[in-house]
């Protein structure tokens, strides 16, 4: 299944898209008021019972009327793996380390597929960085890596946009990584089961048509399993959380000369079988 969260007539709900992904069905339709969220059906373990209620449907809404906000717009927690690709740890220089590196997003830092990224007025240092978005559906603490894909519901596209300027004011990132609607996630969470195997799938990031990013989720220093393993040690794991993977070669600082987002630039997001995110980028008002 590909469930989306949307805004529609001053209304917000979530469905599942058709299979020719031109509408969607409105589950506040045909679920109970207590399912009334993507992160709601996670908690109480109704994927199948939304997947029953919507099976055959022709959808309700088109998908082209809706505003599409993140899949779960509501986490808990959003949890991102720094150089967490070989190839950008080459382009950092920076050593290998023994554990993953692990710093927070706040949910009002991102945005839904086509909405815009927000440039800060205080940075000129606004980068693009591709990744892929592991969605918990069973919650645990201290989950074994051998366990961590029975605690997936799903993967996304994610935008982790990041005001590079800030992010190296000091030793740690969050504040260069949390700016409001930096982020872009989207457009869909798609259900563990259409994904068999999640290391088989590539990432590509283009700027304005351009590849400016390019890998298997094979090439991973840290793989999912391990993520989720080494994160549920230090804290709970819930239904609705977001671990951001991490992010390939290719980022705008490390470029020669570096680039950095302009607004009126287009940033997309590809992951083969997931989808496509697409986030123009604006300047703060």
């Amino acid at each position: 299944m590909h469930l989306v969260t949307f805004r529609h007539n001053g209304r917000t709900s979530f469905g599942r898209l058709t299979r020719d992904s031109d509408a969607i069905i409105d589950c506040a339709d045909v679920l109970s008021p207590e399912l009334g969220s993507v992160r709601a059906v996670l908690a109480a373990g109704a994927l199948e019972q939304v997947r029953a209620a919507t099976e055959g449907s022709a959808g309700d809404v088109k998908l082209a009327d809706v505003e599409l906000l993140p899949p779960v717009p509501d986490p808990a927690k959003i949890l991102c793996a720094g150089v967490n690709y070989r190839t950008h740890r080459e382009e950092t220089s920076r050593p290998e380390n023994a554990y993953p590196t692990v710093f927070p997003r706040y949910a009002d830092s991102q945005v839904g597929h086509d909405q815009p990224l927000i440039r800060p007025t205080e940075t000129e240092s606004f980068d693009y960085e591709g990744e892929l978005a592991v969605v918990i559906g069973k919650g645990g603490r201290r989950i074994p890596a051998e366990d961590a894909f029975a605690h997936i519901a799903g993967y996304s596209c994610y935008q982790d946009g990041s005001v590079r300027d800030w992010q190296r004011h000091s030793g740690q990132w969050v504040t260069g990584k949390t700016f409001p609607a930096t982020g872009g996630f989207g457009p869909a969470l798609v259900t563990a089961d259409e994904v068999p195997d999640v290391a088989a799938l590539n990432l590509v990031c283009r700027v304005n048509g351009e590849v400016r990013q390019s890998a298997s989720v094979a090439d991973l220093i840290f793989s999912i399993p391990e993520l989720i393993a080494y994160i549920s040690t230090f804290t709970p794991l819930a239904p609705g959380d977001v671990i951001v993977t991490g992010t390939p070669g290719g980022v705008g600082l490390f470029r020669e000369p570096p680039v950095f987002l302009q607004p009126g630039d287009v940033v997309e997001v590809e992951i083969s079988g997931v989808g496509t995110l697409r986030n123009p980028i604006a300047g703060e008002i």
